[in-house]
């Protein structure tokens, strides 16, 4: 799918691309409901006919992805019920393999992601994927989300990558699409972000089930 000889900079997204969805999936629709209901004293289904709404207005938005944010509005400590099942967080297939590879090469090999740093953190402690990247990019960091174009240009400016000569492998359609619009040459999908749900059909852009579909060449 991808001639190696062409990309100088890869960029990777963690939640969804690197990391099993499932844990995400879980916490916010299953488990903050539950703790949500245990606090308001409503049961689980009405917590959560009263959290989609929420989290629904927020979505693209820094906010959405803000452990602190939430923590204020719902009254909860969410960064504390993270770690309360951080033994769910998960490194996709073959993820590792792909980066040792990357590793290997003389790319650039970024970590671009909207999650919070208290979450970010969390997730790096369990999987230790941390060594192997140049740089790890939060956009919290920045004040805009990946969904924005404003993300890109502070990336940009930030990391000095061509954007001719770079790879971004992301979950998220919204934010291939942003990247897209910015001038980002080579994006990839992930069809199976969360190994508990089925593989998804995407249009858009190529797609991968797991990194085995990359590493043909590089």
């Amino acid at each position: 799918m991808i001639d190696w000889k062409k990309i100088d900079t890869v960029l990777l997204d963690m939640d969804g691309t690197l990391l099993d969805l499932n844990f995400d999936n879980h916490f916010w629709l299953e488990f903050v409901p539950l703790k949500f209901a245990e606090k308001t004293g409503v049961s689980v289904e009405t917590a959560k006919y009263q959290l989609e709404p929420r989290f629904k207005s927020m979505e693209g938005k820094l906010e959405w992805y803000c452990l602190d944010y939430w923590s204020e509005v719902l009254e909860l400590d969410i960064a504390g019920l993270k770690a309360e099942i951080a033994g769910l967080i998960a490194v996709l297939p073959h993820v590792t393999e792909f980066l040792e590879k990357v590793r290997q090469s003389s790319k650039n090999l970024f970590l671009v992601t909207n999650a919070h740093r208290s979450s970010l953190d969390l997730k790096m402690e369990k999987t230790c994927l941390q060594p192997f990247f140049d740089a790890i990019i939060c956009s919290h960091d920045f004040g805009f989300p990946k969904e924005q174009p404003g993300f890109w240009r502070l990336l940009e400016n930030h990391q000095s990558f061509d954007k001719q000569r770079t790879l971004l492998v992301d979950d998220s359609l919204a934010v291939l699409n942003s990247a897209r619009q910015y001038g980002i040459n080579y994006l990839i999908s992930v069809s199976k972000p969360d190994s508990t749900r089925s593989k998804r059909l995407i249009d858009e852009f190529p797609a991968i089930e797991d990194f085995r579909e990359l590493m043909l060449g590089l």
